[in-house]
């Protein structure tokens, strides 16, 4: 299909995106994976499309102290091969590797992928356990968003209209390691349940955890019981299924078609457990 007529705008700063969407049906175009089919299928029709192709300083991948800095408008490819990203954040690599194909990751945005707050999406999660902090633009100026609070809802984020993410920053986890374990349909790569795991070890127990949920609810979910299970855990296989098996406590899984709210709620206690094995090596 065609989209409806729309103006479109290519600001070349941060300040002049802002501007441009002061039009309250406007849309960003970052990546374009999300917005250019529902434009094609006039699921949305904005009077202007923002495109922040054209304004470098939301690309590429620094350190800032004890944070990796990301701006929104790096592809999937660049953050899955930096050399800052793989030493100081592998689990962000771990989960990029799965989005979608090297097509997809070639166009679509880190920060486009996460301001679409699909609870499908793998990055979402990977956020919220590696307690991830949103820098948003807007009207007002410019504000922090936790990871935590930045997801609200189903497709659905924290952006106020008029609002541009810019960047996020990954705090370094020195001496934690991780894994981003999913299942899906071989058809497609959205997540019918994903796993982000980081774990600390000390004398041979588990110190500390960090575990996230995809696709559990209508936005990602921090397994807090499984951490509490985890901390002060032996790091063998049956204390790490005896935590997981809390891996939906609080969940709110779907029940649809692609899968039950039981087969959901099975594959998180599963996954969970392998993430976290697969973690601790």
């Amino acid at each position: 299909m065609i989209p409806a007529a729309f103006d479109y705008t290519r600001p070349s700063t941060v300040d002049e995106a802002v501007a441009a969407l002061a039009d309250e049906d406007a849309k960003v175009l970052a990546g374009g994976q999300s917005l250019l089919p529902l434009l094609r299928l006039r699921l949305t029709a904005p009077t202007t499309v923002v495109d922040l192709g054209g304004i470098a300083d939301l690309r590429g991948v620094r350190e800032d102290g004890d944070d990796l800095v990301i701006g929104a408008m790096t592809t999937h490819a660049t953050v899955l091969r930096d050399p800052l990203v793989a030493e100081h954040a592998p689990l962000l690599a771990q989960a990029t590797a799965t989005v979608a194909d090297r097509q997809v990751r070639h166009r679509g945005t880190f920060g486009g992928a996460l301001a679409h707050a699909d609870p499908a999406g793998d990055l979402p999660a990977v956020a919220v356990a590696s307690e991830a902090v949103f820098e948003v633009a807007g009207p007002n100026g410019r504000r922090s968003v936790p990871a935590a609070d930045f997801f609200v809802d189903y497709l659905t984020s924290a952006l106020e209209p008029g609002e541009v993410l810019v960047a996020v920053r990954v705090p370094k986890r020195t001496g934690w390691s991780s894994h981003y374990e999913k299942f899906h349909h071989t058809a497609q790569s959205w997540a019918l349940v994903g796993v982000a795991a980081l774990v600390k070890r000390s004398n041979g127990s588990i110190a500390e955890a960090r575990v996230a949920l995809t696709n559990m609810g209508p936005k990602p979910v921090r397994a807090n019981a499984v951490e509490s299970a985890l901390a002060g855990a032996g790091a063998d296989k049956d204390a790490v299924r005896a935590a997981a098996a809390h891996a939906a406590d609080g969940a709110e899984p779907s029940d649809d078609l692609t899968g039950s709210r039981e087969y959901r709620t099975h594959l998180a206690r599963v996954l969970t457990e392998r993430a976290v094995l697969s973690a601790l090596g």
